[in-house]
């Protein structure tokens, strides 16, 4: 196991980085002000189960696959872009009351929203990168089975994320029924929605590992 000061330095760079506005975060914020905070934290909690993946495929050394054959980062690359397309096209086409409080829970069940956050997050290379390159930072071979490490780093790394995006989530659902009331703007944060999924997917197809 990390020492507390090995933990304790980690956890400073994991609250740095994630109370840093990034793709992450839209996502779950513009999830949240079009179908409420429920479908924010199942958002949230794909995207906390594809940061346990990357780093269990960081310790057994799968990700390095990423750095060795670049051909398998970019099918990956292209195959995120692709899904995320998709989910924009999808939600862009849906009417306004499917993402209504109760009725967008009904036709968007909580395991659907789980697993595209989880997806969203699985087939993005970067993440898989980022882990690979900060987390070695923090382990000490001599303190034990390195795997076991590195998954309490993405422990810690997911809980202080927990705690950061539940704000975010909270905070725009609260926007989001503000605007779910005002006739003309109901529509407002399911555009939102669409547009930042397809705003990840020409991110996420045109950007390099630099």
């Amino acid at each position: 196991m990390p020492d507390l000061s090995t933990l304790a330095l980690f956890a400073v760079a994991c609250l740095a980085l994630t109370a840093t506005p990034g793709p992450d975060m839209l996502l779950i914020a513009s999830r949240s002000a079009s179908q409420r905070r429920v479908a924010g934290f199942a958002t949230l909690a794909g995207i906390q189960a594809g940061t346990y993946c990357h780093a269990l495929a960081a310790a057994l050394g799968l990700s390095q696959l990423f750095l060795i054959v670049p051909v398998a980062y970019d099918i990956v690359r292209y195959a995120g872009a692709a899904y995320l397309l998709w989910l924009a096209w999808k939600t862009f086409r849906s009417n306004g009351t499917v993402l209504a409080p109760t009725a967008g829970l009904r036709h968007h069940p909580i395991g659907v929203m789980f697993r595209q956050g989880l997806f969203t997050n699985l087939l993005n290379p970067k993440m898989a990168l980022f882990v690979l390159a900060l987390f070695p930072q923090f382990v000490q071979p001599e303190a034990g089975s390195v795997a076991l490490q590195i998954m309490v780093l993405a422990t810690v790394l997911n809980a202080i994320g927990l705690v950061v995006n539940g704000v975010v989530i909270l905070t725009a659902s609260r926007l989001g029924r503000l605007f779910a009331g005002q006739g003309r703007w109901r529509r407002l944060p399911q555009m939102v929605l669409a547009t930042v999924f397809a705003g990840l997917a020409v991110r996420l197809a045109f950007d390099t590992r630099r």
